[in-house]
């Protein structure tokens, strides 16, 4: 089976050098093209033996799944580049959020999938989203499944949920890491203590909590409970945290939607379609 990358940028780059580490894949299997060829020596030079082709339509031709890994606006260019070429058997997969499954079902003849990876695929965790097209039977789906398998956790989506499922997989480990450098450049100025430690500390307890989450039966309320003593010092933090964050949530995600819908209504029009995006909300 032969796995074809247009774009090896940042996250290509990241699913390539996942996959290849992770035993997913060899790098013989590996197609890539983009239109840096320094990337693409860089990535040869990591991993020999992956092939490096001369133009998208050399990466679409030669490929049983093909992951699209360019912005949102460069799609369109894109889809009528390589669009003759592709086949009503090949999976065409996007890793953009914006980019919805009917823009690409009414430009290309492939089965369309859209899967929204995260940077915690890079030490082979953390949540790939997965929205399958129509044009997927279950074979098709169950070979998307396990490739991803080796990476992360595969989960399954609405497409309607796709931003908001995204602020949490792909989005969340930039706010978390936000929330954890104030709070460790506050510690390190109010007691000295040293940064390498705290740093570790703080992504000790990170890696702690997310397996009490996913793996402890603990519910985040639940979590809050069993720490956080009635009148102790967690407590009192935590009803400070509760006042200081009030409206911050809500707006993290008004403004993540709002982006995520202009950016959709730009699509649509190059695409010549006028609908409505489909998880629009209303905050």
């Amino acid at each position: 089976m032969k796995i074809g990358f247009i774009g090896t940028g940042s996250m290509g780059s990241l699913l390539i050098d996942a996959f290849i580490s992770s035993g997913a894949l060899e790098p013989s299997q590996v197609l890539a093209s983009n239109r840096s060829p320094g990337r693409l020596l860089q990535l040869q030079e990591r991993h020999p033996g992956i092939e490096l082709c001369g133009s998208n339509r050399e990466t679409a031709g030669g490929s049983d799944i093909l992951f699209i890994c360019v912005k949102p606006l460069e799609f369109k260019t894109l889809t009528d580049e390589i669009g003759s070429i592709l086949t009503k058997e090949q999976i065409v997969v996007s890793i953009t959020s914006p980019v919805q499954l009917h823009h690409l079902e009414t430009v290309l003849p492939s089965k369309i999938a859209k899967v929204i990876p995260s940077i915690t695929h890079s030490v082979k965790s953390g949540s790939s989203l997965c929205i399958f097209g129509s044009r997927l039977n279950t074979e098709d789906r169950q070979k998307l499944l396990s490739l991803l398998s080796f990476i992360g956790v595969p989960i399954e989506i609405n497409e309607a949920h796709t931003r908001i499922a995204s602020d949490f997989s792909s989005c969340g480990p930039a706010f978390l890491s936000y929330f954890i450098e104030r709070w460790i450049n506050t510690a390190i100025v109010a007691t000295g203590i040293d940064g390498n430690l705290i740093s570790r500390l703080a992504g000790e307890m990170l890696l702690g909590t997310g397996k009490l989450l996913t793996e402890g039966n603990f519910s985040p309320q639940e979590l809050q409970e069993r720490v956080a003593v009635p009148g102790g010092i967690t407590a009192e933090a935590l009803n400070h945290l509760r006042l200081s964050l009030d409206g911050v949530f809500e707006k993290l995600i008004s403004t993540t939607h709002d982006k995520y819908d202009e950016d959709v209504d730009k699509l649509n029009l190059l695409f010549g379609l006028n609908d409505t995006p489909q998880d629009s909300l209303d905050i």
